[in-house]
């Protein structure tokens, strides 16, 4: 797999993704693009899922949602092709991962439903505009994530905990990062958390749930934010006999700005 730089533009970083050349993580790339998570369910299990969503907009931003078999969705962007324009995609069976993909080609099916859901990569760019510094794209890796004990509001079949992603600031940044943060509700909007992670039951920053570890300085609290891998570990829960998520970390660029969905 090539490296990607954060200067490369979105169409050719969209080349890159739909050959199968990069696989990795986005975070940091497409700047000032949306990013998003996916969550692809069979139609007789969207109803639910999208009273999940309603039911938990931090967790899960609804961004937009097709209709069942159709791989494009004009609030995203009509070239964007779903089944192709993610670097890495998770399978699922009845709830257990089965394995991961670069595309959906053998795998598309006509009744499939795609929720598309807003990310917190969304708004990096605005914290680094305003000076903070992302440690996991200091690092160039993907960002730590975690299960949580924080439990999720039930929607019809769907019920579980949230996940978060981690990143971590001084206490002057934080309340900088909580500030901008806040004006992206469909990015995940505020920190649901900061400080002890053992207080939504973490136990070893060390060992994240997903994506990579990265460092934390003595002088760092820990900052988290729900995330979009949430539906995943809703998935592993509820059990629908197939659903297809993006793998995390590996986002969905979309043509939209994130500024469209801020509160300038």
């Amino acid at each position: 797999m090539i490296e990607c730089s954060s200067q490369l533009s979105l169409d050719k970083l969209r080349q890159l993704i739909r050959s199968n050349t990069y696989t990795g993580s986005t975070s940091g790339l497409a700047s000032g693009y949306l990013q998003a998570n996916l969550v692809i369910l069979p139609k007789e299990w969207a109803n639910d899922f999208l009273l999940f969503c309603q039911r938990n907009p931090v967790a899960c931003p609804l961004i937009g949602m097709t209709d069942p078999g159709e791989k494009h969705l004009s609030d995203i962007g009509l070239d964007i092709d779903i089944s192709l324009d993610t670097p890495e995609y998770n399978v699922f069976y009845d709830g257990e991962f089965n394995h991961s993909v670069s595309d959906l080609t053998e795998l598309w099916r006509d009744d499939l439903v795609t929720f598309v859901l807003g990310c917190s990569f969304s708004f990096e760019e605005a914290m680094i505009q305003s000076g903070l510094r992302i440690r996991n794209i200091d690092q160039g890796c993907n960002v730590s994530m975690y299960d949580t004990n924080i439990s999720c509001q039930t929607a019809g079949r769907f019920h579980g905990n949230m996940v978060v992603s981690m990143r971590p600031f001084t206490s002057a940044d934080t309340i900088r990062a909580v500030q901008i943060t806040t004006r992206f509700p469909k990015a995940h909007g505020a920190p649901i958390h900061f400080g002890t992670p053992s207080l939504i039951g973490i136990s070893n920053l060390d060992s994240p749930n997903y994506g990579d570890a990265v460092q934390l300085k003595p002088d760092e609290v820990p900052v988290f934010w729900a995330c979009g891998v949430t539906p995943q570990n809703i998935i592993r829960n509820s059990k629908p006999p197939f659903c297809i998520t993006h793998a995390p970390g590996k986002m969905l660029i979309t043509n939209r700005l994130s500024n469209e969905f801020a509160f300038l």
